[in-house]
């Protein structure tokens, strides 16, 4: 097996702005490895910023939720990828994050070298590609086609490959499971989670709904319960919103009096002290209900838990089977804001304290990706390219 020093990752995103597509450089980078960013951005201005570093390739404007848009930019970045990708050194490893970047992908390494292994970054599950109409199937068939020859499927959850890829024949190919920890990269023993805020009767029970704010039906839950409780609880909304799934969102929030909206923030850096500032952690997505949002396992449920925030989920998800076997968190049966203050109501000071210690008692692998995952994740990398580089070699001879 060829031996490669530095690894050289062309890693092809659908949106630039996601969070999570930073964190996955940073580890990246953090590993050892050399990136080349491309992607598309949600906004009609060219991406300049840079990302850690990197000045991206923009592949042009896309708009969530219009996926005929989407199918039309991955069509006119496929025609323009030969002239965006001039002049970059032949990578040794192309990850595509998403179905219409593994499409990307496919077409890179056509255009590149077609001894460059393809790896397939899936962490949520459109809902597109569940459903049986014509068009759900001519996706999940283009998926299967697509990852036919895939190096390796990177994704999050365990019902992801169980319930999905490997219930519905989709992928076969070697899986890497990264989980959706938080990243720190210290070795610093510093722990910033005892400045959690303590529960008192004098000031209401916070719940922070933070990340992706895409499920009007959690929004409409927690709007009711909070009215239920009459300033009992509240609840702080942060990150970004999803407009196309709720057009109303800021007029909703800004008209109930016990749910407000505190923008964005930036991930690691300002978890522990938003975190810091609530109780629980709202960790259930009904955006796909019974399908993606049963498998996943979110940020938030990492995040919260690694600042000693008590999370609350659904029993039936991978999320509820997470916590249930870890004997954590708030385990809901039915959704609705009176099984919710059910539940709720049975916590005082003393048992809010020791269901909080449960978790600061958990080890920090479970919360947390350090410097020795991002290297695993390089090197599981550098296997793929140095197998594929053995293979060339073989059939050229």
């Amino acid at each position: 097996m060829n031996s490669i020093s530095t690894l050289h990752v062309l890693y092809l995103v659908h949106d630039l702005s996601d969070p999570a597509v930073r964190r996955r450089v940073i580890m990246l980078q953090a590993g050892g490895a050399k990136v080349t960013l491309a992607g598309f951005r949600r906004s009609m201005h060219p991406a300049t910023a840079q990302i850690d570093g990197l000045s991206p390739i923009d592949l042009g404007p896309t708009q969530d939720g219009r996926f005929a848009q989407r199918l039309l930019a991955i069509a006119k970045a496929s025609l323009s990828l030969r002239a965006k990708l001039k002049g970059i050194a032949k990578p040794d490893v192309i990850i595509g994050r998403n179905l219409e970047m593994l499409a990307l992908a496919k077409r890179a390494r056509t255009l590149l070298s077609a001894d460059i292994p393809v790896a397939y970054e899936c962490l949520d599950i459109h809902r597109l590609l569940l459903g049986q109409n014509k068009v759900s199937r001519a996706m999940r068939g283009a998926e299967r086609a697509l990852g036919r020859d895939a190096a390796l499927l990177m994704t999050s959850s365990p019902a992801f490959v169980r319930d999905y890829f490997q219930r519905l024949g989709q992928i076969d190919a070697p899986v890497m499971l990264l989980q959706n920890k938080v990243l720190d990269l210290s070795d610093s023993s510093a722990d910033p989670r005892s400045q959690a805020i303590e529960a008192s009767s004098h000031k209401p029970w916070t719940i922070g709904w933070f990340g992706a704010l895409r499920c009007r039906k959690s929004l409409h839950l927690l709007a009711a319960f909070t009215r239920q409780m009459e300033g009992r609880y509240e609840v702080v909304l942060r990150g970004r919103p999803a407009y196309s799934e709720f057009p109303d969102f800021d007029a909703f929030v800004g008209s109930e009096p016990h749910l407000r909206f505190e923008g964005s923030y930036r991930n690691p850096e300002d978890l522990a002290r938003i975190y810091g500032e609530v109780h629980f952690a709202w960790a259930i997505d009904f955006f796909e209900e019974g399908l993606n949002s049963s498998w996943l396992l979110p940020n938030r449920l990492y995040e919260g838990c690694r600042y000693g925030v008590v999370p609350i989920a659904m029993r039936q998800t991978e999320t509820g089977r997470f916590l249930a076997a870890r004997q954590m968190g708030i385990l809901l049966d039915e959704a609705s804001a009176w099984t919710l203050g059910a539940r709720l109501g049975e916590m005082n000071a003393g048992s809010y304290a020791a269901a909080r210690q449960k978790i600061l008692a958990e080890d920090r692998g479970t919360w947390v990706s350090g410097l020795r995952d991002c290297r695993a994740l390089v090197d599981r990398l550098k296997a793929l390219a140095g197998s594929s580089s053995s293979d060339g070699a073989v059939r050229a001879a």
